[in-house]
């Protein structure tokens, strides 16, 4: 019996969910991908890697039955829940957080409903009971304490805010959330760390790694490609081609394919050589022999002119001469209403530094480049830029192109000829081509690029300035692996001062010397090492303060399982906290307009009664708080 119940948890483990068969897909005259085969078992989780533009997203439309292939199939188990997190969310703009979290067909989710509304109808006895044997019987008890902890990971803490208020990043986090909670058999994800912080990126991975889930996926953080992949599939030259393993087991077997594959070539083109002359000594009449000879050359010939197509962005930037002062920051402080950004920062850059900046959402990070570039103003402090500097800021805003604007006519904006290092120029195709641009595509609508050929874009019109300060936030989000190591080989050449904001904790390691972590409450450190160095001392400080922290939740959670709450009771009890804290946000939000000397009278009094509003709701929550917490505790 016990043999029996090994093989078949053996062949569960293998069970094929997803088969994908000879799909193609093409947009009129331009093929995505041709003819791609291969399946998802249980368990697997596997990324895919392609270069910008040639269908990623596609796939994983298809693959969600969100668009269909102009050939081949895409089979599914029967009964196989799948959750697809797009880069277009689709929330319902006027559900809480919460309503979009129960507003679904999870079984579960539905059971607690049930309860909560024979809670509210406490005469029918008979419902509460049913009700509450549901709760007991399919642990519902401990899967609202699963979602309220991924929510609180992903700081959607408060549970009764619209979605119409939330921002891109929270909304993206929020979907994210949604199909977590769900737990399907397959998660489909196309780059699930954008908008997450670096502590978010890191929770994920554990998560994927704890929970058994089967996942397929793009995504461009190397780093979440090492620890939580068991699998890559690469679209590459109009191969596709499968690696067992990790992100690192794939840059070897990758380089060893190549080198295998020009090795094929070399020794096609010697053979196509001696072939060659054979064929121009061949009289005109032709043997049975000699015919079967000559339809092989023309095989030896195609094979022999088989070559990778892997340009690289190619810029030899005229960099403006340095002088001697590059960036002084004197006693910067910078804040918005009780949220400090700066508190006196002090630093004086030097030639060619190379600083990466670290922290959680909401420290102020991007305040600080903007600080640094004079688009926000300081309370207090002196920011003095050397003459001779020059910024190149690229943003997360990205790119904004006028109504039918081309791709070259980007470009032409800056000049018809780009010049170069030493005295050379370039023309804008030119320029183009070197940025993987090819001359068709230069003459597409920018509209209809991809995301990641819009950022390559808007990089390229950075660069072209000739900066000799970079100061780039979130560079890497939404570009492709193959266009990253391009970025970066570039960066690590550039002989300017370079300043990165990044959750890209591979590139960082790549580039930076030293990091900024932003702590918060306008505590910034200078940390002398790259990410790798400061999560291994981070992990080496003493442990006491978690300690601590475990010690007080075993504490607050412990009498919930007395049931002497509610289960209304309970949910809001555990809600609080966070409302709270929300409060305190929009009160700091409130307060930071009072520092705006546009201000009316009739502005500055409204102001004030939303300020007291606001107040007297963090009374109340507080009240009830410790009404509650005295219930708990009998």
């Amino acid at each position: 019996m016990a043999f029996i119940l090994r093989n078949f948890a053996k062949n569960l483990e293998g069970m094929n969910y997803v088969s994908v068969e000879n799909i193609s897909k093409s947009f009129g005259e331009l093929e995505l991908f041709s003819n791609i085969s291969f399946g998802i078992n249980k368990d697997q989780k596997i990324a895919f890697i392609a270069k910008n533009g040639t269908g990623k997203t596609s796939l994983l439309n298809i693959m969600a039955g969100l668009d269909s292939p102009n050939s081949g199939q895409v089979i599914s188990r029967k009964g196989l829940k799948i959750e697809y997190l797009s880069q277009e969310e689709s929330l319902d703009l006027e559900l809480t957080v919460e309503e979009t979290i129960f507003n679904s067909d999870n079984e579960t989710l539905k059971i607690i409903e049930e309860y909560e509304h024979a809670l509210n109808n406490p005469d029918d006895e008979k419902a509460y009971q049913i009700a509450f044997e549901k709760m007991e019987r399919h642990n519902a008890w401990d899967f609202e304490t699963q979602y309220k902890q991924i929510l609180f990971k992903l700081k959607l803490e408060d549970l009764t805010q619209k979605v119409s208020s939330l921002s891109g990043g929270q909304r993206k986090r929020l979907s994210l959330a949604v199909i977590l909670i769900h737990k399907p058999d397959l998660l489909i994800l196309d780059e699930p760390t954008n908008h997450l912080d670096l502590e978010m990126i890191e929770w994920l991975e554990d998560y994927f790694k704890k929970e058994k889930i089967t996942l397929f996926m793009v995504t461009h953080d190397r780093f979440f490609l090492e620890r939580v992949c068991n699998e890559i599939v690469e679209l590459d030259n109009g191969g596709f081609y499968t690696y067992k393993g990790n992100y690192s087991n794939y840059l070897e077997k990758k380089e060893a394919r190549i080198e295998q594959e020009q090795a094929t070539v070399d020794k096609a083109k010697n053979l196509f050589n001696k072939e060659l002359e054979w064929m121009r000594r061949q009289p005109k009449a032709r043997t049975t022999k000699s015919k079967s000879r000559i339809d092989d050359f023309y095989k030896i010939k195609e094979e022999a002119h088989k070559r990778r197509n892997d340009h690289q962005v190619q810029l030899e930037i005229n960099m403006e001469r340095m002088g001697t002062k590059i960036l002084e920051l004197h006693k910067v402080s910078k804040s918005f209403g009780d949220l400090k950004i700066l508190e006196n920062f002090e630093y004086n850059f030097l030639r060619g530094e190379r600083i990466g900046i670290i922290g959680k959402n909401g420290t102020g990070k991007s305040s600080f480049l903007n600080i640094i570039t004079q688009k926000l103003p300081i309370d207090s402090g002196k920011v003095v830029v050397g003459e001779t500097i020059k910024f190149g800021y690229y943003t997360q805003d990205g790119i904004n192109p006028k109504p039918g604007q081309k791709v070259i006519e980007i470009i032409k904006e800056y000049g018809e000829h780009i010049p170069l290092a030493k005295g050379r120029s370039i023309s804008a195709a030119q320029l183009l081509e070197r940025f993987l641009f090819s001359r068709k595509r230069q003459y597409d609508f920018v509209e209809k690029l991809s995301g990641g050929e819009r950022k390559r874009l808007y990089l390229c019109t950075v660069l072209i300035q000739n900066p000799n300060f970079l100061i780039l936030d979130e560079p890497t989000n939404d570009l492709d692996i193959i266009t990253l190591n391009v970025l970066e080989n570039f960066l690590l050449d550039f002989p300017g001062c370079l300043l990165v904001v990044s959750h890209d904790r591979y590139f960082m390691d790549k580039i930076v010397d030293h990091l900024f972590v932003f702590r918060g409450d306008g505590e910034v450190e200078d940390f002398p090492g790259n990410y790798s160095d400061f999560r291994v001392y981070e992990d080496s400080k003493p442990k006491e303060e978690l300690v601590e922290i475990k010690k007080v939740e075993t504490k607050t959670i412990a009498p919930t399982n007395k049931a002497t709450l509610t289960y209304k009771e309970k949910k809001e009890f555990d809600a609080i906290d966070g409302e709270i804290e929300q409060l305190g946000k929009q009160k700091s939000a409130v307060e930071a307009k009072f520092l705006d000397s546009s201000l009316s009278g009739e502005e500055i009094n409204e102001l004030s009664i939303k300020l007291q509003e606001i107040s007297n709701q963090i009374d109340r929550k507080e009240e009830r708080w410790f009404e509650l917490s005295s219930k708990l505790e009998g």
